[in-house]
């Protein structure tokens, strides 16, 4: 799958006007080979049982060689595998429910959404049962503390009771819960609440209450012991060695991935051939160390240490917001780390494209880009009302207009010193995402490696949840 391979033109930022020359990527090259050959050794580490160094405690390394693992297992195993247990109940869960509530929060939720908008219908919930395949909607809770947002929850699944549960297959719903501890009390909360929702809808004693309930979680904690004594059988594993926020290409996002109707084998056909890319490919060449390497020398030589995830069109900004907890929970440590934001063109470049433009010079922009859409392109058309004066566009289409935006946007950056470079896509699907996912994954351990930063763990976030925890139980 040559022609649908992710690509990277660094060229809007390595100008002299914007403080790189041409030949300062190759002069960090040997820097970003020692740091690749770093994060290939922290996998084979990982893999092997340790021992590690207390500088690289914890190494939850456990993402890189996890697509090849899944996959090799699947071609051994077949229906035993983990792949294949995964797709089988999605596809009991569409058959049983029209909706799947997913509770999760951070990477337990995340990286499920970005596949969700990049790859599924943009308004799949909004269409038919036969529109969607009869693939189940898709809800994600769990992820705050929003009453009201909470109690219109209840009102969509309101009718989803009594009798009609048995009888009506538009009516029935289930639960997916993802907690490795089951201690996160955004998640918690939301699962006892649901499920007790859930106990109503079925009704007492149901013994298909368990049935509606798929936990992926740890082997131990508060959501396995729950899970148990509800009587799931089917419980899957947050594999020992993956954080959160690396954990998209596990049970964490396959299993809403595949209820989806997504093909998650390609997804981590994907990824694979983007560990193999990282691998073996040099610098020039390399998306990771190419991405990370641009990155770098903008921050350090020209203080841009904002980096600005462009996305043209909508269907990425949640691909872009798991970036954003991906970079800051990894290398926001140390008062360090540069600060993620993504923007969706062209409906931000009428919001913040003015500071963007105008602004401080510290941002980096990083372009995505997508060479082909699913769909037949919208033409503007002919009007005999030409008030609004587009009888000059009528045979231009919304590609096209897109494309226009995107080039005079970036002109006008590169005409005042701003930088830019494009991540380009070929198209939006399984096997692209895939490649993009691990990519980011895997620059962003590179880049913790390449400042002396562990990008794994995140103690700053414990601090809210101790304080939290502390002022409910009145201490």
């Amino acid at each position: 799958m040559s022609s649908d391979l992710i690509s990277y033109d660094p060229s809007g930022a390595v100008l002299p006007e914007y403080g790189l020359e041409p030949d300062d990527l190759a002069q960090l090259a040997p820097q970003l080979e020692s740091c690749r050959a770093e994060v290939l050794e922290d996998a084979r580490l990982w893999a092997a049982g340790g021992p590690v160094s207390d500088a690289k405690v914890p190494l939850d390394a456990g993402f890189h060689q996890l697509p090849d693992r899944l996959l090799r297992e699947h071609q051994r195993h077949g229906a035993d595998s983990e792949i294949a247990r995964l797709q089988a109940t999605a596809d009991r869960l569409a058959g049983e429910v029209d909706r799947a509530v997913v509770l999760g929060i951070g990477g337990s939720y995340m990286g499920a959404r970005a596949l969700m908008e990049a790859c599924c219908h943009p308004y799949h919930n909004e269409l038919p049962r036969a529109a969607r395949a009869h693939r189940p909607r898709i809800t994600f809770e769990g992820n705050n503390l929003d009453n009201d947002f909470l109690q219109g929850l209840f009102d969509l699944l309101e009718g989803s009771a009594g009798e009609n549960v048995a009888s009506d297959v538009g009516q029935r719903w289930a639960i997916v819960v993802i907690s490795k501890s089951g201690g996160t009390l955004e998640t918690a909360t939301a699962f006892r609440i649901l499920l007790e929702r859930l106990r109503g809808s079925c009704g007492a004693g149901d013994p298909r209450l368990a049935d509606l309930v798929v936990p992926v979680t740890g082997t131990s904690g508060k959501l396995f012991d729950l899970a148990s004594a509800l009587g799931c059988e089917e419980i899957y594993q947050v594999p020992d060695g993956v954080g959160g926020r690396y954990s998209v290409l596990s049970a964490v996002g396959l299993l809403p991935a595949a209820i989806m109707g997504l093909d998650i084998i390609q997804l981590l056909e994907g990824a694979a051939a983007m560990n193999e890319h990282f691998r073996t490919a040099a610098v020039g060449e390399n998306v990771v160390l190419d991405y990370t390497g641009i990155c770098h020398l903008m921050e350090t030589r020209r203080g841009c240490d904002v980096r600005l995830l462009s996305t043209w069109g909508k269907q990425l900004e949640a691909v872009g917001l798991w970036y954003d907890q991906l970079l800051s929970e990894s290398l926001g440590k140390q008062e360090r780390g540069a600060m993620p934001l993504t923007v969706v063109n062209t409906r931000d470049l009428h919001s913040r494209g003015q500071q963007h433009q105008e602004g401080k010079r510290d941002k980096l922009v990083t372009n995505i880009t997508v060479g082909s859409n699913r769909r037949d392109p919208v033409v503007v058309g002919h009007s005999a009302m030409d008030q609004d004066g587009l009888n000059q566009f009528a045979d231009k289409r919304l590609p096209d207009i897109l494309d226009a935006a995107t080039r005079g946007t970036n002109q006008a950056y590169h005409d005042d010193g701003r930088p830019t470079t494009t991540l380009h896509l070929p198209n939006l699907s399984e096997y692209v995402l895939g490649q993009v996912l691990q990519m980011l994954m895997l620059a962003t351990v590179l880049e913790g490696r390449l400042i002396g930063i562990n990008p794994y763990g995140q103690p700053g976030v414990e601090a809210y949840k101790k304080n939290m925890n502390a002022i409910l139980r009145g201490q």
